[in-house]
């Protein structure tokens, strides 16, 4: 490649990011999931388009999307509040793997007797479009407040259910006879238990580190914590585990970790997120053909209404029948089951593995997962509404960054009080910090000032407290216990009323 192409290439690149981050924005006001119109980008520069891009590298489509699902569920965990779905485990771990194993079995069925589809396919198809795609789900929801227990039920539903369906995939895609069920189910097992395993304690020892260990700059943390995530989904991988899954656990158990310099931390993933799923979708759109889908259409509406209308909703039913979880909550979790990242990936699999038809399968998939993220979509909102389970924000969290002071035993707090924060007309000495920890200052309108017990608190500060090592968590409890509860929150000790 020449210094002129390359040239041409970085511009190519940068104009297609620069598009794509405008359609974030259209996306966000037309209540459609952003993933679509990355494909569509893909789709105009590829050769049916107007770019004439020939481009029909499968494999190299399958490694690229591997690398972007692993940036993009690494981004999720550290997102995930663990107190936020640790009440949804278990129905989660049931949609995950009891729903994934009946939304297979009608959806390949429904493959099968109405299109015609021979056996293997047809579970392929069925493994491939059951796993949901939380970015699409919460994308859609950001603007419409559900109650905890769905938005932890479906978040860790989308982080869990990648590793079995991936596993899944593979099996129906290899080549000789399919391996009994009971053998195929231990291997799933198994695979999980490692990927968990390795997660866990990848996620706990770099937590460890680097609550332990001063970097000498703060731009190194949020790549160090990418680092260790990615290190999970390799090591997890290595040693015949779940990937996917030990890069969501270990990336969760760091986001929950109180880490040093978090909000930077975070905003770098959540980059790093969008630059993996804009590169996905439209390298995704590069690959389909569209002249070739019109004999797949047909089919593909036939498969998503089993899988909308009869699949996942039976298999929200039968997972969920030992929770007691309203039926209104039962059916908004039917209807949130979006597809978006994984299925289109997954479908390149059986085009490298080289199974018979596997381009239908491939074609089926994109036009099942993009007719159908149209109709739920933008339908989501107003379907919370209608069943009551859209409420009103509760108040905002604090952002809270920590800079550990090696030297001083101590750590330094920066605190930004958000609109909607209870924090607001709350006196410093009301804050009651514990013994250890104080304000040092104030900035207020781009004016500092060392505060007294008695100054006010108000909406748009930033405040800088120091806390000694053994207090740090503690302080850092009682003003996001503050900020959820007022001054009043947990008078005997430092949960609010959010936290009980």
């Amino acid at each position: 490649m020449t210094v002129h192409q390359l040239n041409q290439l970085l511009l190519v690149g940068a104009l297609v990011l620069l598009v794509a981050v405008a359609a974030v924005r259209i996306s966000s006001r037309s209540g459609l999931p952003s993933l679509l119109l990355y494909l569509g980008i893909g789709v105009v520069m590829g050769q049916d388009g107007l770019g004439h891009v020939d481009f029909s590298n499968a494999e190299m489509t399958q490694v690229i999307g591997y690398a972007a699902l692993v940036v993009i569920l690494a981004e999720g965990g550290l997102g995930t509040k663990w107190k936020q779905i640790k009440p949804a485990l278990p129905a989660a771990a049931a949609l995950s793997l009891a729903g994934v194993a009946v939304s297979v079995g009608v959806t390949a069925a429904g493959a099968h007797y109405l299109v015609g589809l021979e056996w293997r396919q047809a579970l392929i198809i069925g493994a491939v479009v059951s796993s949901t795609d939380a970015a699409a789900v919460f994308s859609v929801l950001r603007r419409v407040p559900l109650p905890a227990r769905v938005t932890g039920v479906l978040e860790a539903e989308s982080g869990f259910n990648d590793a079995p369906v991936v596993i899944l995939v593979v099996a129906f895609s290899a080549s000789g006879p399919i391996e009994h069920w009971y053998v195929l189910l231990g291997e799933i097992a198994l695979e999980l238990a490692i990927g968990a395993a390795i997660g866990l304690a990848v996620g706990w020892l770099g937590s460890f580190g680097l609550r332990h260990v001063a970097l000498p700059a703060s731009g190194l943390y949020p790549i160090a914590v990418l680092a260790i995530a990615t290190s999970a989904y390799a090591a997890g991988a290595m040693a015949h585990g779940s990937g996917f899954l030990a890069v969501y656990l270990a990336a969760m158990v760091m986001g929950n970790a109180k880490l040093p310099h978090w909000p930077a931390t975070r905003g770098f993933a959540e980059g790093l997120g969008w630059i993996a799923q804009i590169g996905m979708f439209v390298l995704l759109g590069l690959l389909v053909t569209p002249h070739e889908l019109a004999d797949d259409i047909v089919p593909a509406l036939l498969i998503g209404l089993v899988l909308t209308m009869v699949a996942r909703p039976l298999s929200v039913v039968v997972s969920l029948v030992p929770f007691r979880i309203p039926w209104a909550e039962k059916a908004l979790m039917s209807w949130a089951g979006l597809r978006g990242a994984v299925p289109i990936i997954l479908a390149t699999i059986p085009m490298v593995t080289g199974v018979a038809d596997s381009q239908r399968i491939f074609n089926i998939v994109f036009v099942l997962v993009v007719v159908y993220t149209l109709i739920q979509g933008p339908t989501l909102p107003w379907l919370a509404r209608k069943l009551r389970l859209a409420g009103s924000s509760d108040a905002a969290d604090l952002g809270i960054e920590s800079a550990p002071l090696e030297r001083l035993r101590g750590h330094l707090l920066s605190v930004s009080i958000p609109e909607g924060s209870r924090m607001h007309g709350v006196e410093v000495g009301e804050l009651r910090l514990p013994k250890g920890a104080a304000v040092t200052l104030v900035v207020r309108d781009g004016t500092s000032s060392v505060p007294a017990p008695t100054t006010v608190l108000r909406r748009g500060d930033e405040l800088l407290v120091v806390a000694t090592d053994p207090v740090r968590d503690a302080a850092e409890a009682r003003l996001r216990a503050v900020a959820l509860g007022g001054k009043l929150a947990g008078w005997l000790g430092t949960a609010g009323p959010e936290a009980r």
